[in-house]
């Protein structure tokens, strides 16, 4: 039997996501796509893929019994994504998973609710992947690595094993984590940033090896 489903926002992330969904239902059909919801009305009517913007947030009360998967987040944002996610006011058990039929994922993995992986994907053992996290795709996520809520990983990323990323991180697409290191939460690391040592929690970083700019701006 399939599930319905609603996409939050209608933005990269979620366009993206669509494309694992549509995956998905090429091997087993799971999903029945309902549309996107956004706040913003010049969005209405929009497309992808033949999945439309269906209007604001009243959306998710008409199709009360659909899955949501709320995917906001950019550099920009990435510090409200709690704050956007909670808002919307949807319970917990209405969040859907999302991990696109490429990714490679150990049996002993975990996922969060309200995650999206993306095509080819590697998670190996003991990793755990929290909530409201999206991954982006051609990453890899190494042995007993720990990845807090609400973060943004980007595209090409290697995280090496035992690493703990905290919650609210954004991690820039090229970026590669030494083993055994720490990054705080609510740090943004630059593309391409090269990590090989703890990184304190509410800063950007960038370069190789990386090196702690500024402090985030909340």
């Amino acid at each position: 039997m399939t599930k319905k489903i609603i996409i939050f926002p209608f933005g990269g992330n979620a366009r993206e996501a669509l494309l694992s969904i549509l995956a998905i239902n090429k091997t087993r059909k799971e999903w029945d796509v309902i549309g996107f919801v956004d706040d913003e009305p010049s969005t209405w009517k929009k497309e992808c893929c033949g999945v439309k913007v269906l209007g604001d947030r009243s959306v998710f009360k008409k199709y009360s019994d659909s899955k949501v998967l709320a995917v906001p987040g950019n550099p920009d944002n990435y510090l409200k994504r709690e704050s956007i996610i909670e808002g919307l006011g949807v319970d917990s058990a209405r969040f859907a998973t999302i991990i696109d039929p490429s990714v490679k994922i150990s049996p002993d993995a975990k996922v969060g609710y309200n995650t999206v992986l993306m095509p080819n994907i590697v998670i190996t053992c003991g990793v755990n992947i929290g909530n409201h996290c999206v991954v982006l795709p051609n990453t890899s996520i190494l042995h007993d690595s720990n990845i807090g809520d609400y973060c943004l990983i980007g595209s090409n990323v290697s995280i090496a094993g035992k690493i703990s990323i905290g919650s609210t991180c954004y991690i820039g697409s090229g970026t590669r984590i030494r083993e055994n290191t720490s990054v705080g939460e609510r740090t943004l690391t630059g593309m391409g940033s090269n990590i090989i040592s703890d990184v304190e929690e509410g800063v950007v970083v960038v370069g190789n090896p990386a090196r702690v700019m500024r402090k985030v701006k909340e």
